[in-house]
């Protein structure tokens, strides 16, 4: 698969990534059951030998069942652990940790950061995690003591390289602006269903700091896959079933999966964003895979952009 560099990083990932959020079946970890992390084991290899070298994880995913299934995959699968970059996340507390009238909540906090990596090092069962991102946005994250957590963590040898995950643009520029090591990525939803990021100046901002956009649910939850169900919010807008009809025109057309074209919309981008597939079917994940030899012209690409905003542009 063709690879990209990810911001100002040397960390080359393939073109596509693979998101682990649905490798133990389920997010309750009481509900995981022996066949349940073997079907994740074999959606992760799977990945990995159709190309992918992204492989993108978070402590809260089964409440770190995931990272310990893909731990499993970079003991078990010979030199998966020398070529591909690990990924993963922290920031989101579940409720009653630490107290039982403890809410859930979003923390940064320095003392968290570092301790929520050291517990992700020990599932996935490595020395040093090549990509750590802050999960979603905490109201209370003071950018400097952040900082001085990554740096404690890059200078202790656990961490390589550090991102952000659904950061609005002014958040991401007050903890770069404290932050010496650079952010190199911004994982955040965007597909065909979820257009916010082209408008409200994140996509901007990535293209301004190179910072990689890494595309969360390009998929549109499975909306934009074949045989989706209309079933997220976005998915219920007027002129969803017009990008599915656009889809399935153009992809038919080119020989390809409705899925594959959707991604491929994506990859035109010249931020170089990085779609992450979470598909649990190891011949959908393969399929997916074509997305990164699919080259749209400007016309397609708007073409499709007008059915998804369900109206021409102004």
């Amino acid at each position: 698969m063709q690879t990209v560099k990810l911001g100002n990083s040397s960390l080359e990932s393939s073109r596509i990534a693979y998101g682990c959020w649905r490798s133990a079946g389920t997010s309750d970890p009481s509900e995981v059951t022996p066949e349940n992390r073997e079907a994740g084991l074999r959606a992760i290899i799977a990945a990995y030998e159709a190309g992918y070298t992204l492989f993108d994880n978070a402590e809260i995913y089964c409440r770190g069942v995931c990272e310990e299934i893909l731990g499993r995959a970079l003991r078990e699968v010979a030199g998966m652990r020398e070529r591909v970059i690990v990924a993963t996340k922290c920031g989101i507390r579940v409720p009653g940790d630490p107290t039982p009238e403890a809410p859930k909540r979003y923390d940064f906090s320095g003392e968290y950061i570092v301790r929520a990596c050291e517990g992700s090092l020990r599932r996935l069962g490595i020395e040093t995690i090549d990509l750590y991102m802050l999960h979603r946005p905490d109201y209370l994250a003071d950018p400097h003591e952040i900082a001085g957590a990554f740096l404690q963590l890059h200078d202790a040898g656990k961490v390589r390289f550090f991102g952000v995950s659904n950061f609005r643009p002014s958040l991401v520029s007050a903890l770069q602006a404290a932050c010496p090591l650079p952010l190199i990525v911004n994982q955040v939803e965007i597909s065909l269903a979820k257009l916010d990021c082209f408008t409200d100046g994140t996509l901007d901002q990535c293209l301004e700091r190179h910072i990689t956009p890494l595309a969360w649910s390009p998929l549109g939850g499975g909306f934009l896959a074949s045989g989706a169900i209309l079933r997220l919010p976005a998915e219920k807008q007027r002129h969803a079933r017009a990008v599915i009809t656009t889809l399935d025109e153009m992809a038919e057309k080119r020989g390809v999966s409705r899925a594959v074209l959707a991604v491929a919309w994506l990859l035109k981008h010249p931020g170089r964003m990085v779609p992450i597939i979470g598909s649990n079917q190891p011949e959908r994940i393969r399929d997916l895979a074509r997305a990164a030899d699919l080259e749209l012209s400007r016309e397609e690409w708007y073409q499709l952009l007008n059915a998804a905003r369900g109206e021409p542009l102004p």
